[in-house]
């Protein structure tokens, strides 16, 4: 089997530069497309995942369902597919590089941890945005949290990897693979943690509501560093309300997340499109005097501030 290394070419036209990330599936890497000459996201298949007998065939069934489904999806609030490699030694995805930060990195940025509320539904109205479109093709993400999820230096939100999707129209149980199967239990929602098969786009929606949450009072609904209770919270805890946090949101605001938050899938908001609408009340209003202006970077409300205007300088 052929071990990944910096330097390496891949198909001949994509070379691996650096190690961007690690996860259940694989490592992330900068890379160029050297045909185009433009930096690229390669995303590989974990080694280990394809070396033993048992685990290789469930690993390239997953792909080859991964690289099809999230070629598929084309929308600004989703990372763009640009191509796969499927091979005997080597199965990648390669997308789009984004340039900017993650949510979890914004974190660290803000006052008190917190994001004032036009950030705030900013970051869910366009996750919501992409989530809409992924949610049509027939996808869930199963695994949204603050480090896949990235703000690009004009503003536009990414969610990034649907490594975890699971195609609705074509289920299989048997490609559940052991500890895959409650993504990140920070924002997982009752029915993955409670090991349901039949997901559906409402379990996103839980995850936007913790996130939400998050960003309005600079902590997750359930905060414990202990998974066994985090996930009995998820399970049978009441959220805390806003307020508890010392910050005040208008009353509709607090019965959405309220809402987004509801143990069960039939309590909450039926679409990603039904919460987008619910927030834009919230949104930032456009300000083309800030079109050529130079701003802050990675700053989430420039989409809603200056509609279509160029990139930050």
């Amino acid at each position: 089997m052929q071990m990944l290394a910096p330097g390496m070419l891949i198909r001949n036209r994509y070379r691996l530069d650096s190690v961007l990330g690690r996860g259940v599936m694989g490592h992330v890497w900068r890379g160029c497309d050297l045909d185009l000459d433009r930096p690229v996201a390669v995303k590989t298949v974990a080694a280990d995942l394809l070396a033993a007998p048992s685990s290789r065939e469930v690993a390239l069934t997953r792909f080859k369902r991964e690289a099809r489904a999230a070629a598929r999806l084309d929308h600004p609030n989703v990372t763009t597919v640009f191509d796969a490699s499927i091979t005997d030694d080597i199965c990648c995805l390669v997308m789009e590089l984004i340039e900017g930060t993650t949510l979890e990195y914004l974190f660290d940025q803000q006052e008190d941890g917190r994001f004032d509320l036009p950030s705030a539904a900013a970051v869910a109205a366009q996750m919501c945005a992409g989530l809409s479109a992924a949610h049509a093709a027939g996808l869930v993400h199963r695994d949204l949290k603050t480090q896949n999820v990235m703000v690009r230096r004009d503003g536009i939100v990414k969610i990034l990897d649907f490594g975890l999707v699971k195609v609705l129209v074509d289920a299989d149980a048997r490609l559940t693979m052991t500890g895959e199967g409650i993504g990140n239990i920070v924002c997982a929602s009752p029915e993955l943690l409670a090991g349901k098969g039949d997901l559906d786009g409402r379990s996103d929606l839980y995850a936007v509501g913790c996130l939400l949450h998050h960003m309005l009072t600079g902590q997750p609904p359930f905060a414990t560093d202990q998974p066994a209770l985090l996930a009995s919270r998820h399970l049978g805890s009441s959220p805390p309300l806003v307020a508890d946090a010392g910050v005040d949101v208008p009353r509709s605001l607090q019965e959405l997340l309220t809402a987004l938050l509801a143990k069960r899938p039939e309590d909450r908001p039926s679409s990603a499109a039904e919460v987008y609408t619910a927030l834009a009340p919230y949104l930032p209003g456009p300000d083309h005097a800030l079109a050529t202006r130079r701003g802050l970077p990675e700053d989430p409300r420039r989409p809603f501030l200056v509609p279509q205007g160029p990139r930050p300088m």
